[in-house]
């Protein structure tokens, strides 16, 4: 990891691209950034776009999964920043749209370990990071209930309760969690989803960074 810095610090997990991506960009203007993603070369270039406008990024290729990978990472943000002032949780697995009759156990599966127990474990991880002063935001995307999107629908759902709970149990002590619903965005994400999609009235991820993170 890169020296200590005077700078707030941001964590964002799924960084690489997207919603994570714009966020990344838009807090490296007054934080740094240790930007978490799967994706190297996606981190590569959001590096490139960070530096480019005077920022600074430290680039953690890792699954959130991985549970010592999770652990290693915040016991080293720990020891050279002490704290982290905003955490932004991107990650998600957007499951092939399927009939809930025909979900593949491989997606589902999935999606469980990445939308629901990363998670959970991710908040055990970080909450000391954050302590009473530190937020985390964390964004909804309702589509439990609707038609071939069992497995995204649901597990969302359950990593929406979760934080929901945190949330109501930090009301008063902290840290602040807060959950916030982006319009639709132009992301390869919705493109899965809605193929052959008008995108021209889309909104697009960095802009909805800059609109989200400026009620936070």
């Amino acid at each position: 990891m890169n020296d200590a810095t005077d700078r707030k610090l941001a964590l964002i997990t799924g960084a690489s691209r997207g919603l994570g991506a714009g966020c990344a960009l838009e807090l490296a203007k007054t934080h740094h950034v240790v930007a978490v993603a799967r994706t190297t070369g996606g981190l590569e270039e959001l590096d490139d776009q960070i530096k480019a406008a005077g920022g600074e990024a430290t680039l953690a290729p890792m699954d959130i999964t991985v549970e010592g990978a999770m652990a290693q990472l915040c016991r080293s943000i720990y020891d050279r920043w002490g704290k982290i002032d905003i955490w932004v949780h991107a990650a998600i697995h957007a499951a092939p749209l399927a009939p809930a009759a025909h979900i593949e156990m491989k997606d589902w599966q999935k999606s469980v370990n990445i939308n629901i127990t990363a998670l959970a474990r991710l908040i055990g991880f970080v909450t000391p990071l954050l302590g009473q002063t530190g937020r985390a935001v964390f964004f909804d995307d309702p589509r439990a209930g609707e038609k071939f999107f069992g497995s995204y629908g649901a597990t969302k759902a359950a990593q929406m309760a979760l934080v929901r709970s945190w949330q109501a149990e930090t009301s008063k002590i902290g840290p602040h969690v807060s959950i916030l619903t982006p319009e639709p965005m132009n992301t390869a994400t919705r493109a899965r989803f809605f193929p052959g999609e008008d995108r021209s009235n889309l909104a697009q991820a960095n802009d909805e960074a800059v609109r989200l993170l400026a009620g936070t």
